[in-house]
């Protein structure tokens, strides 16, 4: 047996372990201000899938995290760490935007939204080129210039909405609010057909085109030439090189759909929500998806779940904060910190534990498999 976890241990028992460690640490949180743990851990519960607004919302919020999450896992197979999603997002929503201000007035949502599909993510995608090509030409290091970008990627916008796309006599930076053509249907009556009483929520259609694009890319990184060269890039890039992969080309190209998922992210604000391109359509979407794929370990189904995860934290947590006054809406982002802080940068903190564990087991006639049917 090598150190190597079951994938049911990796996969599922891991991540719970973090997670639980998370939650208790948060209750310890709320026991410091004088409230009850189990009674808060309810009212975020019931707040996010207690009710269909509840639902809508916390998809609302999945919707977002998916997007980034698959962003950011693309970027992790190839052995790059995009920490950029935030300003591809954002430069995503300028292609978005661009779609529903020039065909919004004359063509019907379900024309515009293949052309914001492909200016979204397009525009993501060159986003996404410009630091993949520093690192596999120049050499720069991704981290350091995905983070550089996204501070560019902010200042450009604010120029373009303040000096350019602003209408005239408008005082806040942000565009025209877009004609019919360019607002997404809300799920809201497809939803209540079966049952789910959804209400006025802002879940639109791009929840659906975030569930296309994870079979797309598990179809690419498990079941296409070019994925397998991705993941042989992030597991070695000198057995990639020597097996005839080009690691400049792939490396670009990597990176260019990474910008391009995250680019597809501004579809559910812009088009979906507030039919408009504002400054904070990204708010923090970015570094989320982050965790969101380490806690998903970089599988689409798993970040599916960590997205909803983080979604009840977003719409629990606001019901939370709104019922239990105490616990303040900066308390819930310490909250949702601890769950990134877990989830994420401390996911393999239990890790040796576990594999010792697994390794006594095996040295004792005991498989792993046998260990955890038991």
């Amino acid at each position: 047996m090598t150190n190597t976890l079951p994938p049911w241990v990796n996969y599922v028992l891991l991540p719970a372990i973090n997670l639980l460690v998370a939650f208790i640490v948060s209750g310890l949180v709320v026991v410091a201000v004088g409230e009850n743990p189990f009674k808060a851990a309810w009212l975020m519960i019931d707040g996010a899938f207690g009710s269909g607004r509840g639902i809508g919302f916390t998809l609302f919020y999945a919707t977002n995290f998916i997007f980034t999450g698959l962003s950011v896992a693309v970027a992790i197979h190839c052995g790059l760490f995009n920490i950029g999603s935030e300003g591809q997002a954002l430069i995503g929503g300028l292609g978005v935007a661009l779609a529903c201000l020039w065909l919004g007035a004359y063509v019907p949502w379900w024309l515009v939204l293949p052309v914001a599909i492909v200016m979204g993510a397009g525009f993501g995608a060159a986003w996404g080129f410009l630091p993949g090509y520093l690192q596999a030409v120049r050499g720069s290091h991704v981290v350091i210039t995905t983070i550089m970008f996204n501070f560019i990627a902010a200042s450009l916008m604010n120029w373009l909405l303040v000096d350019w796309l602003r209408p005239a006599g408008q005082m806040g930076p942000e565009t025209a609010v877009f004609a019919d053509g360019g607002w997404l249907p809300k799920l809201t009556g497809l939803l209540n057909l079966f049952g789910a009483d959804i209400r006025n929520t802002p879940l639109n259609l791009s929840f659906f085109v975030a569930l296309i694009c994870c079979l797309l890319v598990w179809v690419l990184i498990w079941r296409t030439r070019f994925g397998y060269s991705i993941r042989t890039m992030g597991l070695s890039p000198s057995a990639a090189k020597y097996a005839g992969i080009r690691p400049a080309r792939t490396v670009i190209i990597a990176m260019m759909i990474s910008g391009g998922l995250a680019g597809l992210m501004s579809l559910n604000p812009v088009m979906g929500d507030l039919h408009r391109l504002t400054l904070d359509i990204v708010q923090g979407a970015g570094f989320v998806g982050i965790a969101v794929a380490l806690m998903g370990r970089n599988h689409p189904v798993g970040i599916v779940l960590a997205a909803i995860l983080f979604g009840m934290l977003y719409q629990g947590g606001a019901e939370l904060a709104f019922d239990m006054p105490t616990i303040t809406r900066d308390m819930i982002v310490v909250i949702q910190g601890l769950v990134i802080l877990f989830a994420g940068a401390l996911e393999h903190m239990f890790r040796p534990q576990l594999t010792r564990f697994f390794l006594a087991m095996h040295r004792r006639g005991v498989s792993p498999e046998a260990e955890g049917a038991a």
